[in-house]
C-alpha cells in the first residue's frame, strides 16, 4: 500500500452543490448521514461553498486540509477504512474483467454496473455514514464538525470529478491501479521461459489506452473549462 499523497489545489468558492454524479451523491448521503446535526451540516456546507477549505491531500485511508473560519484555522483530517488486498484485488480484476472499464475510469466516469458487480463480489467502494471518521483541531465535541463537514463535502465535489479520488480513499491510487491492470495484462510465463499462447494479449493496447485517455481527459479540462467545478 502507498503511503504517498495526491494534493488538489484550494478549490474556489462557488454557488450551490451543483447536480453532481451518482455515485458522488452516494457519497453525499453517507456525509449527511454522518452528521450529527443538521445545523453542522449546513455550517459546513456553507465553509465548503465559501471556499474556506485549503489543498486537500488524499492518501490511502485518509485526506487532510486546513479549514478558515474567520480569524482562526483549523487541520482536518477524514479517514475511510481502506480495502485488505483481497477486496483491492477483486476491484482491479473486476476492472480488467470488461472492456471500456477502464476508459471510463480514466475519462471520469464510475460505471454502475462497474460498482454493482464490486458490490456483488463483497467489496464496498462507496462508503457509509458509519465509516467516515475525522479529527479537527478545533474544540468542537463532537465529530464531525462543521469544519470536517466542509472537507468532506469538497471530497464529494472532488470526486464527482474523478472517480479515482474515492478509490484513492479507498487504498488504491491512480497509480496502483494502472499497475494493478498492467500485472494483470502480463504474460504469463511457463517453465521454459515462453510466454502461456494467447495470455497477456494487450499489455501495449492497456499502456496506449492509459495515454491516450489520460492525455484526453487533461486536455479537455485544460482547453474546454477554465473553471471544471464551476458545472458541477
Amino acid at each position: 500500500m502507498s503511503a504517498a499523497g495526491t494534493t488538489h489545489p484550494r478549490l474556489a468558492a462557488r454557488r450551490g452543490g451543483g447536480s453532481g454524479t451518482w455515485w458522488s451523491k452516494a457519497v453525499l448521503r453517507s456525509v449527511e448521514e454522518a452528521a450529527y446535526s443538521a445545523e453542522d451540516l449546513r455550517r459546513g456546507r456553507a465553509l465548503a461553498r465559501a471556499g474556506a477549505v485549503g489543498a486537500i491531500t488524499v492518501s490511502d485511508g485518509a485526506a487532510v486540509a486546513a479549514v478558515g473560519e474567520g480569524q482562526d484555522a483549523f487541520t482536518v483530517e477524514v479517514t475511510v477504512p481502506v480495502l485488505d488486498d483481497s477486496d483491492a484485488s477483486a476491484f482491479t480484476e473486476l476492472v480488467a474483467a470488461e472492456a471500456g472499464r477502464i476508459a471510463a475510469l480514466m475519462a471520469g466516469e464510475l460505471p454502475h454496473a462497474l460498482v454493482e458487480a464490486v458490490e456483488e463480489a463483497g467489496v464496498e467502494l462507496l462508503p457509509y455514514g458509519g465509516e467516515l471518521g475525522s479529527a479537527c483541531t478545533c474544540e468542537a465535541w463532537l465529530d464531525p464538525c462543521s469544519h470536517a463537514l466542509a472537507v468532506l463535502t469538497q471530497l464529494v465535489w472532488l470526486i464527482a470529478a474523478d472517480p479515482f479520488v474515492l478509490t484513492h480513499l479507498r487504498g488504491l491510487s491512480r497509480e496502483r491501479v494502472l499497475r494493478e491492470l498492467h500485472r494483470i495484462h502480463q504474460p504469463q510465463v511457463v517453465e521454459d521461459g515462453d510466454p502461456v499462447a494467447g495470455a497477456g494479449d494487450g499489455p501495449d493496447e492497456l499502456d496506449d489506452l492509459v495515454v491516450a485517455e489520460d492525455a484526453a481527459v487533461r486536455a479537455a479540462r485544460l482547453l474546454q473549462q477554465e473553471s471544471p467545478f464551476d458545472a458541477m
